[in-house]
């Protein structure tokens, strides 16, 4: 299993990538917050440690750290535009449930 991108995300990422200037990929973690426990965590990536599991999907770079990849294994990454706002959005199978505003989640 890895984690995936849709052409739409990868296709963000790629011009996100290209207007910074530099970078190898999108980093795809886990941290404590939130009512439900964990929120997902997006930051862009210069340079790759040694632990990270690397995957290559729609032409790009997704880096997750192996204590966040135990909640993201099987994780699509969209990116979704719904009437004026458009964002990042997580299709995890992991997942079993979720805050009402959707800013955390639970395994």
């Amino acid at each position: 299993m890895s984690v995936t991108v849709t052409a739409a995300a990868a296709q963000h990422i790629a011009h996100s990538l290209k207007a910074r200037g530099k970078g190898q990929g999108v980093r795809v973690g886990v941290r404590t917050s939130g009512c439900s426990g964990l929120a997902y965590v997006l930051e862009f990536v210069d340079d790759t440690e040694a632990v990270d599991h690397v995957f290559e999907s729609q032409g790009v770079k997704v880096i997750v750290d192996p204590k966040s990849l135990v909640y993201l294994e099987g994780t699509e990454l969209d990116f979704v535009q719904e009437g004026l706002n458009s964002g990042f959005k997580f299709n995890n199978p992991n997942k079993t449930g979720e805050c009402g505003c959707g800013e955390s989640f639970t395994v």
